[in-house]
């Protein structure tokens, strides 16, 4: 019960919304939202479908019906990434497999996934452009430029760093954004 009353206050401050004003567009009493709000109790049938309406989520969302917490399967998407060393853009392929098959039953596996995989498609863009820029000025002969060749090795070694450690966090239940976003090709 706790975690619904958080996430209604949540999603409802992220959306610049007060508590009247949440009230006055769902058509509810301002004294059922504080009560939700604080936990006092929980909302159940129209009254949920009203506040999530407004709030334009998912009544499941706020109620992770079927969810569960798994924190091995998150280290295990997190090792996933290491495929690359094997396989050219398994660090791609591998995690959405795993993310695709339960990132609706994981609490919180959508948003890291998510994460996750947008951090991996950003490190093999900047990785394979640095490796075939340095081999392409090699072989024309236009010099020597070992910074590519160091940021190749440096994302390299970042991107098998970065996994395991990552997967010792999420497996101590640190599941939250880990990999910087610089870009959100995934939502």
């Amino acid at each position: 019960m706790s975690k619904i009353g958080s996430k209604v206050r949540e999603i409802r401050k992220r959306k610049g919304l007060s508590q009247e004003e949440l009230a006055e567009s769902a058509r509810v009493n301002l004294r059922t939202i504080q009560r939700i709000e604080n936990n006092e109790s929980e909302p159940r049938g129209k009254t949920l479908n009203l506040i999530s309406n407004v709030l334009e989520i998912n009544a499941e969302d706020l109620l992770d019906y079927g969810k569960y917490e798994d924190n091995n399967y998150f280290s295990i998407l997190h090792l996933s990434v290491l495929s690359f060393l094997a396989i050219p853009i398994g660090n791609i392929i591998l995690p959405l497999i795993l993310w695709i098959n339960k990132k609706d039953k994981i609490i919180g596996l959508k948003h890291v996934g998510a994460n996750l995989l947008n951090f991996q498609i950003i490190w093999s863009v900047i990785t394979y452009l640095a490796i075939t820029l340095f081999a392409l000025l090699k072989i024309m002969h236009y010099g020597s430029f070992p910074i590519l060749l160091y940021l190749f090795v440096g994302m390299y070694v970042l991107n098998m760093v970065l996994p395991i450690v990552f997967s010792i966090k999420s497996s101590k239940g640190e599941t939250n954004k880990l990999y910087p976003t610089i870009i959100k090709f995934i939502r």
